[in-house]
């Protein structure tokens, strides 16, 4: 038996990257999905190169809205698929993709999410959660990498549109800390997507990034001493380079 998966892609004046996007979800050899493009009313030609692809497309929203999260969380809730899958406007799936994730979520029928190998400069494949307690960088990438259940996307809620860039980092802390959710990563040689480094995180400081995972930790009542210790101690680390 296959999973049905909902593919959801944001995007705002996207004009560059949309098309290739596009094009690697729509020639995937597995074809049980349903894809949804959600547009944050762009006012370049995005709109017209979706359009090209309306057939493979099930549902596209375009309207404005507040962040990126806001747009997952649009996707989301009009989901009818079994897993949920966000890939961004920019980043790519590799050609047997959703296979090789049907054949995880089929075969390990225990697990209630899983990270993909992703291509990111170069190829992030580890998944640590025990690493979360210091450091958020445990699992290889959320765009393109990151397949999860939807009832249990919908158990632990939606992305907190508090945050601008770090919202996903206060999903998988919900995910994994606060509700022990199982997961698994694909092997190193089972490349799933290829993470587009030009998107919209990378257009943040890292004083706004460190700022947001620092009250993500205290929100989910990490113990604040610890918290304080780790602001620092990155700090330290980027700014002075030791």
């Amino acid at each position: 038996m296959n999973k049905k998966f909902t593919i959801i892609t944001t995007v705002y004046n996207g004009e560059k990257t949309i098309e290739k996007t596009i094009n690697s979800v729509i020639s995937q050899k597995f074809n049980n999905y349903e894809y949804i493009i959600v547009d944050a009313l762009s006012n370049d030609n995005t709109l017209a190169i979706v359009s090209k692809y309306k057939q493979h497309i099930s549902k596209i929203i375009s309207e404005p809205d507040k962040s990126i999260y806001e747009g997952m969380n649009k996707g989301i809730k009009n989901a009818n698929g079994e897993i949920i899958v966000i890939i961004n406007s920019g980043d790519t799936f590799s050609e047997n993709a959703l296979e090789i994730v049907n054949n995880y979520f089929e075969n390990y029928e225990y697990i209630d999410f899983l990270f993909g190998t992703v291509f990111k400069k170069k190829i992030l494949y580890k998944y640590e959660p025990n690493k979360m307690w210091w450091s958020f960088n445990f699992y290889p990438a959320h765009s393109g990498g990151f397949f999860v259940k939807t009832n249990v996307q919908k158990e632990i809620g939606y992305y907190d549109t508090r945050y601008k860039c770090s919202a996903d980092y206060d999903f998988f802390y919900k995910l994994i800390v606060t509700n022990k959710k199982k997961g698994m990563i694909t092997k190193k040689n089972e490349l799933i997507s290829n993470f587009d480094t030009g998107g919209y995180s990378s257009k943040l400081s890292l004083f706004e990034h460190m700022i947001e995972e620092t009250n993500i930790r205290i929100n989910n009542k990490q113990n604040k001493a610890l918290v304080l210790i780790l602001f620092i101690l990155k700090f330290l680390k980027h700014y002075f380079k030791i």
